[in-house]
């Protein structure tokens, strides 16, 4: 699976894992030059706590669009050290 934004691959692998419906990328895939840091966090009942980064390619750019799970709780353990692009954002995934 490719997550592609700007005409750029910004992530790459086989090994994915689908929650809710998102493919959830090893952190290792994270083609981490066009990741920058967000102070954003946000809580899901299930999952813990997310903090997010925003995809930067050239003059392009999408605010918070990628999530993750440090540590996440025990029914989400198959998400640790994994990411995920929010849909409509202008990442596409495939």
């Amino acid at each position: 699976m490719k997550a592609i934004f700007n005409g750029t691959v910004i992530a790459e692998s086989d090994d994915i894992v689908m929650v809710d419906g998102n493919p959830y990328f090893p952190r290792s895939s994270m083609r981490e030059e066009y990741f920058r840091e967000s102070s954003l966090t946000t809580v899901c009942g299930w999952k813990g706590t997310a903090r997010y980064w925003d995809v930067v390619v050239g003059d392009q750019s999408v605010a918070n669009g990628v999530w993750a799970y440090d540590t996440p709780k025990p029914d989400a353990e198959s998400i640790r050290e994994r990411f995920a692009f929010y849909r409509g954002k202008g990442v596409e995934v495939s």
